[in-house]
């Protein structure tokens, strides 16, 4: 069942070709992991939502408030019986049908998808083929844009297609100053010693909800060193640790770049401190 601006329907046909997130990127979304009717960072998720719509000059609905969306959320799952399940959701709002670029009102409209997730609490994959290289065919605008989940995800789809016809399971970002901006698929964070490095939204990477969670994981932990700072190639291949984020896998460590084998320590000390904040949240 999808919710399609508060109905409940069994079919996925409710886009019309005329719907603007399907003929243009005109969209915003968030993915977020419920487990048992709790939403994860629910008020990040939400926070983030609100000011991509006004970035993207969307008119934000009055009754487009946190209790309502989430129950919106909530009686979705309950429709697919996830309540009870950990689930992946995707809540998508565009805004609706007609005009060209511009748009011939400012009627929004939502979505909401999900499906079952296997994991309640985030587990750390250690396998020790997990191997990325780098996308150069085309780079990311540094900007604000850049930093926005929009349904505008051409790069990340030919980036997909290429780390899987070169036998990677992943691929790293470049923007167009060529410093290592994100994976196609979240967050790049960096291990060096006791300094743990991540690329500035300014660097055109994701505004990602994990990578906020990790970054005041790391800050409270009183053991690490966080630095926001560009990430050039070069570095890639002396770092101790590369690991990537997002709300679905967690912490996702690299375990090869090229030549350079990776260790996994403090990704998995991070992993658990992230699901000790989760347990008594």
């Amino acid at each position: 069942m999808i919710n399609f601006d508060g109905e409940l329907i069994e079919t996925s046909s409710f886009i019309t070709s005329e719907n603007r997130g399907y003929k243009y990127g005109d969209a915003v979304f968030e993915t977020l992991k419920v487990v048992h009717g709790k939403i994860l960072f629910w008020e990040d998720h939400y926070f983030r939502l609100m000011a991509s719509m006004r970035i993207m000059r969307m008119e934000i609905p009055m009754n487009f408030t946190m209790e309502f969306l989430e129950a919106e959320i909530l009686k979705t799952l309950d429709a697919n019986s996830l309540l009870k399940s950990s689930a992946r959701v995707r809540l998508n709002v565009d805004r609706g049908n007609g005009g060209k670029y511009k748009p011939k009102a400012q009627t929004i409209s939502y979505n909401i998808s999900a499906e079952i997730c296997n994991e309640d609490f985030y587990v750390l994959d250690k396998s020790d083929s997990y191997t990325v290289d780098l996308y150069k065919d085309y780079f990311v605008a540094p900007g604000l844009l850049s930093t926005l989940k929009t349904n505008n995800k051409a790069i990340n789809v030919l980036g997909s297609i290429y780390a899987e016809e070169n036998g990677w399971n992943n691929c790293l970002l470049l923007n167009t100053n060529k410093n290592v901006v994100e994976a196609l698929n979240g967050n790049l964070f960096l291990v060096t010693g006791e300094t743990i490095k991540t690329p500035p939204l300014t660097d055109g990477c994701l505004k990602g909800v994990m990578r906020k969670q990790i970054i005041d994981v790391v800050l409270n932990s009183g053991d690490y060193v966080l630095e926001e700072a560009s990430i050039s190639p070069f570095e890639l291949q002396k770092a101790d640790e590369l690991f990537i984020t997002n709300v679905m896998i967690g912490i996702l460590p690299i375990m090869k770049y090229r030549k350079k084998e990776y260790v996994v320590k403090i990704s998995e000390d991070l992993l658990k401190r992230l699901n000790t904040k989760l347990r008594l949240s």
